[in-house]
């Protein structure tokens, strides 16, 4: 999280500092003013404490104490909301700006029964005003806690407070602008056309209507932009929403009002994280003097801005409001639709091609393979013993021929991620040797959108390609053999396709439970008593026919491993996962290990119940050589106690005795493949070691 952008919009307050709650008004679950004490949220007792101000309402945890890096943490009561609802938070953080490791504050999500903190926002802005942050809040059918947790910077007068919590229901996006916060919505500065506030005590002859639309009173409040500032022809200004980071589907609905009739373009765009803007509606057909109903449908399934935005065409060309912007959850036809399911349009071929299929003429290109694992051949990505796709396993007499395999439809007009992963053998030049086209529906449009240019030999890469058009599309994996002597294999596994730009997808909270070890180790740590250590490190490791060629995440990603020859036969490395909760029914442990080498030793997995060393039990064991893949491991154990997960690896009779460990998962529930391979022998090999299954 150290790395995550923040995932708020600030509203550096326009009118008045803070939430306000209404007078005699009560206050909901979930909600405090920290008047006089923290309400019924508590402070976390391991972690530094949250304290009551004393001369204003709010809660602070500094540095002034010389408590640099330490962790505060605060716990509400348990909440279940049957409704979606919306949690403002008014905060600020101070410390040095130029500061390389600043403070940060973070919100989490505790689902009862389960064993990881779910992030819902995160930041590390600081600034010398109170600033707002709007996090909407799923309705849930379960009790769940909502958790605060403040990490100080490392410098001197370094500080977090928290001035109020609100929970109200709704949509964050939805907004009367009849409260001092504005919902969190937020002007974009421009030196000459500004959204402002309208209505009620304020008065500017320039924007005064007679009457806002929530309270059809003039004491009512809207937001207004006026043209008497602009300088030049189409001037912009935007109002923008809160992040809407929690994915909705359905009709966003506002009311807007013009003066005088003028040919200025009022719109309604979405803004990604990544910057990229889509346009949702555009005004026509305006009654002046009245207030218009706007209703577009918005699919927002990954973090989006709404922005209203509005280009004057001159000086005298008036004024634009807005009010009462809401949210539905029916599209606004009145129909939920049916929602496209980026997950089924992917494929790990375990089970079948999914909704990929093969053209008639292209039966041979490829094909549905197993390799049977062995310390030789690579075995697919899913697993190590599963299945894949092999492209050119059966030559033809033609001199030069392609393999296409076609993915599912994709609906036009949105954002896509499609992430696979891809090996080459045998080809004396890779170019082309395996390419993604995009097909339009009809396929009289194609564009070549990658290709693979190089392709270290027995690793499965990771490749990513950005995919936006404007009609329903398909991919399109083509696999070309230039001639009978320049033809390879050319394998695909692990098919993915996601909703919204993949950088952007990258920025988003990693999963709870999930390590890769791609920034850090994940809060896991060494036990060093006279034994061995486990190296975090991407590539090769240093000895030769041992250890992996690449992790499994990404192929040029990180994994943890022992490096046998700084170690002695029997000699063990123990890595140790943080402090897991007391869960009561079955978890899942899943993670990849790599044990490939003559001398491989063993790799033991234990649960370290409350009580130490002696309430250890073995979960799980393998010894020797295994295979040159990585492989799956899936483990189903309970414990109503806290506990951790202990990685063990013994060093064998070689230096040729490397142990890996990748891509480690905590799921709550059963295991829902769980598979059983039993422990492959120390030797490798099979009769038919070379064997490929159709």
């Amino acid at each position: 999280m150290a790395n995550m952008l923040p995932l708020m919009l600030g509203l550096r307050v326009l009118l008045l500092a803070g939430l306000q709650f209404a007078e005699g008004a009560a206050v909901s679950d979930g909600s405090c003013t920290f008047e006089n004490s923290t309400c019924d949220y508590k402070s976390a007792y391991a972690f530094l404490p949250w304290i009551v101000n004393s001369e204003g309402h709010y809660i602070s945890v500094d540095t002034f104490r010389g408590l640099h890096g330490q962790k505060a943490v605060l716990v509400s009561p348990d909440l279940q909301f049957d409704e979606w609802s919306c949690l403002r938070l008014v905060y600020q953080m101070t410390g040095l700006e130029s500061s390389p490791n600043p403070s940060m504050l973070s919100v989490f999500v505790r689902p009862d029964g389960e064993s990881f903190d779910y992030l819902l926002w995160s930041t590390r802005e600081q600034s010398d005003g109170w600033l707002i942050a709007s996090i909407d809040l799923r309705n849930s059918s379960k009790k769940y806690k909502i958790i605060l947790e403040g990490i100080l910077g490392a410098d001197e007068n370094n500080s977090i407070a928290i001035y109020e919590l609100k929970r109200t229901s709704g949509y964050c996006i939805e907004c009367d602008f009849e409260e001092n916060h504005l919902c969190g919505y937020m002007n974009s500065w421009n030196p000459n056309v500004n959204w402002f506030v309208g209505g009620g005590n304020i008065r500017n002859s320039q924007a005064i209507m007679p009457s806002d639309h929530t309270l059809q009173s003039e004491l009512g409040h809207y937001m207004y932009v006026d043209s008497v500032y602009a300088k030049q022809f189409q001037e912009v200004a935007q109002l923008v929403s809160p992040m809407i980071v929690t994915p909705i589907s359905g009709c966003l609905s506002f009311y807007y009002r013009i003066q005088r009739e003028s040919s200025n373009v009022f719109m309604v765009y979405t803004r990604d994280l990544h910057g990229s803007y889509e346009e949702i509606w555009k005004m026509n057909n305006v009654r002046q003097g009245e207030w218009n109903l706007a209703e577009v449908d918005l699919n927002a399934l990954f973090p989006v801005e709404v922005v209203f935005e509005v280009a004057f065409n001159g000086i005298q060309a008036g004024y634009v409001a807005v009010d009462d912007i809401s949210f539905s959850a029916e599209y606004c036809s009145g129909e939920r639709g049916e929602i496209f399911s980026a997950h089924e349009a992917g494929c790990d071929f375990e089970n079948g091609l999914c909704k990929f299929h093969l053209d008639d003429k292209d039966a041979s290109g490829w094909s549905r393979v197993n390799v049977k694992p062995n310390i030789y051949r690579t075995g697919d990505h899913t697993t190590g013993l599963g299945y894949f796709m092999l492209a050119n396993t059966r030559f033809t007499s033609q001199s030069s021929y392609f393999g296409r395999l076609y993915g599912p439809s994709l609906p036009g007009n949105m954002q896509y991620c499609l992430r696979f992963f891809y090996a080459l053998y045998g080809f004396s030049k890779v170019s082309d040797a395996l390419a993604v086209y995009i097909f339009e529906e009809n396929h009289v449009v194609k564009e070549k959108a990658w290709s693979v240019h190089e392709s270290p030999k027995g690793v499965w890469l990771q490749a990513e390609i950005n995919i936006n058009k404007p009609m329903p599309c398909k991919v399109v994996f083509v696999s070309w053999c230039k001639s009978f002597w320049d033809c390879g294999l050319a394998a695909l596994d692990d098919v993915s396709v996601s909703i919204g730009n993949c950088h952007v997808i990258d920025r988003m909270p990693p999963l709870p439970g999930r390590c890769t070890f791609e920034k850090d180790v994940c809060g896991f740590q060494q036990e060093h008593q006279r034994g061995g250590i486990w190296h975090r490190i991407r590539g090769t490791t240093s000895t030769s026919y041992t250890g992996p060629r690449g992790d499994h995440t990404s192929g040029v990603g990180y994994y943890m491993y022992i490096e046998a020859t700084n170690m002695v036969y029997g000699q063990k490395a123990l890595l140790i996962s943080r402090q897991l909760r007391a869960i009561y029914g079955k978890q899942c442990l899943t993670f990849f290990y790599h044990m490939y080498g003559a001398g491989i030793g063993l790799l033991n997995v234990y649960l370290r119940e409350e009580g130490g060393k002696r309430h250890q039990t073995l979960l799980w064991t393998r010894r020797g050589e295994q295979s040159i893949s990585w492989l799956r491991a899936q483990i189903e154990y309970e414990s109503d106690k806290q506990h951790q997960i202990v990685f063990e690896a013994i060093r064998g009779v070689s230096i040729r005795s490397d142990v890996a460990i990748d891509d480690i998962t905590f799921t709550n529930g059963p295991c829902k493949d769980l598979e059983d391979y039993g422990t492959l022998q120390s030797s490798g090999y099979s009769d038919d070691f070379n064997e490929v299954d159709f």
